[in-house]
């Protein structure tokens, strides 16, 4: 089983490489820009700035609202949401291979235990199916596939610098999607219906593989997509697409992430992301942009993740963040809810943040 805390400590690095800067984008407030002197992928830069007053509590809305615990499922135990009226219920990640030890051997007795566990306190489970992983000691998917039979399975991811950064499964390669496949269709037979909804992991992925093609990887999402619709016609059903290989928006556009937004809405698959970094020049002219220049009749949904919460690129001491911190959880759910319009929001469970910035803004409706 993949350990969670060398997930974490992983992806932490990867997003220090993104993270915003809050604090300091916050302090500019009161410096004018000029309309016609802002650049094509500067024009949502100062969006967040309308909701700057935003306030806690937040009122109860049209909101689907779960807590995120990523692999750390037993920590829904006894957990606050619980017996928040807020919170709908919790969203989990499971690995493939915890699903499917061997060829077409499922085992979902982790995913029931969950399930029944948060329906007895009246929440909802929403999956997050991991292909993917951020730490180049493990893989998501089962050992079979790891072999020349589906060209081995996974590929390396790679950071920024070069360094690994991760495994993910190939998506490119039809032998592999069509195991996935048969794995949506085991789970949506069970499950379709009775959970809140599953989503695929995000589509941005950094590889070096002689197979891998730009076309092949984005009708490979597609057909991921549809077949996990088709697997879960009741249960919601997302795609985290957030950016995609070879092209950079708003500069260098090939069409990629807009098609996969385009077939999400086409076929009824939820499109999202992960973190909701509403000051990341990047953020702003994929996924953000993406959201807001739009109208869907399929459900949205953006995840505030680990480090989401912290003003801070990550170059700072634990004592300069807590002096420095401010609660900024009013001002993603208002930039949320008015300017991207999600259906969904998924909310991390880490301390002291969760617990200190969120239980606060979130209290009981009753």
């Amino acid at each position: 089983m993949v350990s969670h805390s060398l997930e974490v400590h992983d992806r932490k690095k990867v997003l220090n490489a993104i993270a915003f800067t809050l604090t300091i984008a916050f302090s500019a407030v009161s410096i004018p820009v000029k309309a016609q002197e802002i650049k094509y992928s500067e024009r949502y830069l100062y969006a967040y700035k309308k909701y700057l007053n935003a306030e806690c509590p937040v009122k109860n809305d049209s909101i689907q609202h779960f807590v995120y615990f990523a692999r750390d499922r037993e920590l829904i135990e006894n957990h606050p949401l619980l017996s928040n009226s807020m919170f709908k219920g919790a969203q989990i990640m499971y690995a493939w291979n915890e699903f499917e030890s061997e060829k077409g051997k499922y085992d979902f007795s982790i995913l029931k235990h969950d399930y029944e566990y948060l329906k007895r306190y009246g929440k909802k489970l929403f999956i997050q199916l991991q292909d993917v992983t951020f730490n180049p000691q493990y893989s998501a998917l089962p050992d079979y596939l790891l072999t020349s039979e589906y060209d081995g399975g996974v590929a390396m991811q790679y950071n920024d610098d070069g360094t690994p950064g991760g495994w993910v499964a190939k998506r490119w390669n039809k032998k592999v999607r069509e195991r996935f496949a048969s794995l949506f269709k085991a789970l949506g037979e069970e499950f379709n219906g009775k959970i809140e909804g599953i989503n695929l992991q995000e589509t941005s992925i950094g590889v070096n593989d002689s197979l891998f093609s730009y076309s092949d990887y984005i009708n490979g999402l597609k057909e991921n997509m549809l077949a996990l619709k088709m697997a879960f016609p009741t249960s919601t059903t997302m795609i985290y697409a957030n950016f995609t290989p070879g092209e950079w928006l708003p500069g260098n556009d090939k069409g990629y992430l807009r098609s996969i937004y385009e077939y999400g809405e086409k076929i009824g698959v939820g499109l999202g992301g992960p973190d909701l970094l509403i000051t990341r020049k990047g953020q702003l002219n994929h996924i953000l942009a993406l959201m807001h220049e739009r109208q869907y009749t399929v459900p949205l949904g953006i995840a505030v993740q680990d480090g989401n919460y912290i003003g801070a690129t990550g170059d700072v001491t634990e004592e300069e963040k807590e002096t420095t911190h401010t609660n900024i959880v009013p001002v993603l759910h208002a930039f949320a809810k008015d300017f991207l319009k999600v259906t969904y929001m998924f909310w991390s469970n880490q301390e002291p943040y969760f617990t200190k910035d969120v239980l606060p803004c979130f209290r009981n409706s009753n």
